[in-house]
Order: C-alpha cells, then structure tokens, then sequence
C-alpha cells in the first residue's frame, strides 16, 4: 500500500493521499515495533532498561500519530465540502506538509516529556539495568507521576480527536442539506468521516491500552492479565491497522486498480487489463 501511493504523481500531488500516506507510514512503523516487542516477550529475551525505552518510546510516538492524522484528514473533508472554492487554496501540498509536521512535533514533545519523567527514575538504587520481565510500554512506566500523564495526555488526544472528527461530520451533515452542495459530495465525505470515527475509535483503545491493562492488572492474575494482553494486541494492535489499508486499498476508486495492479503484478498473476492496469480506472 505504501508502495502504491508513491507509485503515481496523484498521490504524490493530492494532499488526502499524502495524508493517508504518512497515516499508512505511522502504523507500519507500530506493527514492526510491536511485533518485533512481542516476539521478543513470546522468546523470553529480557532487555535491558536504555534499549526497552527506546523501542516503548517509538512505539508510543507512532502510537499516537494515527488518531491525530485522522483528525487532520476529517478537517480536510469538512474543507472540501463545506468550502469546495477555497478548498483548493486552504488544502494545499506546502500546507498538508505544514500539518503533518505539527502532527509528528506534538508527538516528539509527548516522547520528550515522557523520558524526561523516566529519566527522574532512580535507576542507580537497582542492583542491575537488566530487566526482570518482558519489554513493554507498559514495563516503562515506572512511577506514578509518568502513569498519571499517560492518563492525561490520553484523556486529551481522545477529547481533541473526537470532539474535532464529530464537529467535522456534523458540518457536512448541515452542508449536505444545502442546495448548493453538491449531494454525492457531501455523501461521500460523511462515509469517509464515519470510517475516520470507527478507526478513531480503534487507534484510541490502543492509546488507551496501557492504562486498560494496569487497572485490570491490580485485581485479575498475572497469567489472565498475558492472556488478556494477547487478545488485545490482535484486536487493538493489528485489526485496525490492518483495516485501515484494506478500507482504503478497495473503496477509494483510484487507489485500487493501481493496488491491484501492483499486487497482480507481485503476485505474478494473469489478471485482466482492466483490473490490473491503473490507466484505466484512475480518476
């Protein structure tokens, strides 16, 4: 998929694929991350505290960079339908570069503050930097004031993103009752912000996870509390991560003939011309 949206001069020149790009980026990033994490929690290989910060760190940078995105990508769609004349002069490539580079600064000053709160941790009282148990963001939280801003800072990122997506959907709503708006338009951009509420939704309870398992880990035992975490990192981790390709891969008319095309091509599949070959169906 990434391939893809930097296979064409489109995508490269339409500001709601460079948003979705850098969206697609983000969680690839967090599926290696965690995956890379979790196979070494299924293989037993204990960290040490410095390199299990590093990798807590970026996946919690990643971690947060989709629901922000997604707010960006609904203001856009309000813009385009709310405001179709100025749309072109407000969505613009240097602007769309201009939000995705608040978008990554908000997230690095997150971080920033986070291992400023790790580093208050009196490391020198332990006998070893060894870790005793496996890496893990949550591993990283280690006093109550770097649990209390993870509270907060999620608290905030799920307040702004849905009261920003909803205020989105609830002016196209409004403009879609207007005669001058253009109806399949307004349709549209509603289904797309009604998908961004469903992936807000997912990317959320992943920001939320690690607070979700140390609440659940103070009255449940620690093997239904693995378990549980097992679950979670199918369904909150990979699902919508996994989704958010698929969505957008089959529904977006000039994404899929080029996704097909590529996959058809790497599958070294004899697929039609008209499937497979992006010129035909590009918008």
């Amino acid at each position: 998929m990434l391939f893809t949206l930097r296979s064409k001069s489109v995508f490269c020149e339409t500001s709601r694929y460079v948003l979705l790009y850098n969206l697609l980026f983000a969680d690839t990033l967090l599926l290696a991350l965690s995956q890379l994490m979790y196979i070494l929690a299924v293989c037993r290989i204990r960290l040490t505290y410095p390199v299990c910060g590093v990798f807590a760190m970026l996946t919690s940078l990643t971690n947060v960079i989709s629901p922000l995105t997604l707010v960006v990508m609904s203001l856009e769609r309000y813009v385009s339908v709310c405001y179709p004349l100025r749309h072109a002069t407000i969505i613009t490539i240097r602007n769309t570069g201009v939000a995705i580079c608040i978008v990554w600064t908000f997230s690095l000053l997150n971080i920033l503050i986070r291992v400023c709160l790790l580093l208050n941790f009196a490391f020198e009282d332990l006998q070893s930097l060894q870790m005793t148990d496996s890496c893990s963001d949550i591993a990283m939280i280690l006093s109550p004031l770097s649990d209390l801003y993870d509270k907060a800072y999620t608290c905030f990122v799920f307040i702004l993103a849905s009261v920003a997506i909803t205020c989105s959907y609830v002016g196209v709503m409004v403009a879609a009752r207007s005669a001058s708006t253009d109806k399949a338009s307004a349709q549209k951009a509603r289904n797309t912000l009604l998908l961004h509420l469903v992936q807000l939704g997912l990317s959320l309870l992943s920001t939320m996870h690690t607070s979700i398992v140390i609440s659940l880990s103070k009255i449940l035992q620690r093997l239904v509390i693995v378990r549980i975490k097992n679950v979670f990192y199918v369904f909150i981790f990979i699902l919508p991560r996994c989704l958010c390709s698929l969505i957008y891969g089959l529904r977006d008319q000039t994404i899929r003939p080029a996704l097909m095309y590529h996959l058809c091509g790497q599958l070294k599949l004899s697929c039609p011309s008209k499937g497979c070959d992006p010129s035909n169906n590009s918008e």
